[in-house]
């Protein structure tokens, strides 16, 4: 049965997941899943920061006579979810409780797959997929690293509130560009659009200069003319300009 949920609901199935990352990477995750839940697509966060200890137990999956399949091929401290800057996702079906790792389910249907839809928006805002590796695809997977290895992270490094800053200008434009226009902006866009195109028209001479006549006519024959009406005045110069260097005549450049 389909069960309508709010965004605040959606946000709080993940809310406990998210704690422990990075402030601005936790934000990025918010946003995503606020943008997906606009376009129909409810995501679930899964997995978030993880230790040292969690993710020794995560490799040691499938491996050692362990028959399950291997989910990892990063140890504890060579994981970007040891550091908070990576996080694992899922879809929640519209019954509220099923969760999916169907990468071509459309449970919006809008014949598009709900798991491209949110990667799509990730990385819109700047996030890496898992999916785009080449020797370990992890599908779920997404991270924000500003350029820094693990080895980095490990040795203390973070990113600088320069890169930091950049992904939350990014957040904000983002926003924007979502915004509806008021009432006000799209009679401001209006009057913009009548100004430029008052502009054009008045750009535009409906008859060749006398002075351009003769230029025009020696183009319009060399074939770089298909017509020599409405033009601008600025127009008219250059040809006439091109013309006295001979570029339209036998004995010019051009021909």
């Amino acid at each position: 049965m389909e069960k309508m949920l709010t965004l605040e609901q959606l946000r709080k199935k993940s809310e406990q997941r998210l704690n422990g990352l990075h402030p601005v990477f936790k934000q990025v995750m918010e946003e995503l899943i606020e943008r997906c839940y606009a376009r129909g697509v409810w995501v679930l966060i899964t997995q978030g920061l993880r230790t040292y200890a969690e993710q020794d137990a995560l490799y040691a999956q499938g491996r050692n006579g362990d028959k399950r399949p291997k989910v990892t091929k990063a140890r504890g401290g060579y994981s970007n979810h040891n550091f908070g800057f990576a996080a694992d996702f899922a879809l929640l079906l519209r019954d509220g409780r099923t969760v999916s790792w169907d990468t071509l389910k459309d449970d919006d249907k809008n014949s598009l797959p709900d798991w491209s839809e949110v990667v799509e928006e990730a990385k819109r805002l700047g996030l890496e997929w898992g999916g785009d590796w080449r020797s370990f695809k992890d599908m779920p997977h997404l991270q924000m690293t500003f350029g820094l290895s693990t080895a980095d992270f490990r040795a203390g490094k973070r990113p600088t509130q320069s890169q930091l800053n950049t992904i939350l200008a990014k957040i904000n434009s983002l926003k924007m560009e979502d915004e509806p226009m008021t009432a006000e902006e799209k009679a401001a866009f209006k009057a913009l659009q009548k100004r430029v195109i008052a502009l054009e028209s008045a750009n535009k001479l409906t008859k060749v200069p006398a002075w351009a006549e003769q230029a025009c006519i020696n183009a319009k024959a060399a074939g770089v003319l298909d017509t020599m009406n409405d033009g601008s005045y600025d127009f008219y110069r250059l040809v006439t300009l091109l013309d006295r260097t001979g570029v339209f005549t036998k004995g010019g450049v051009a021909l």
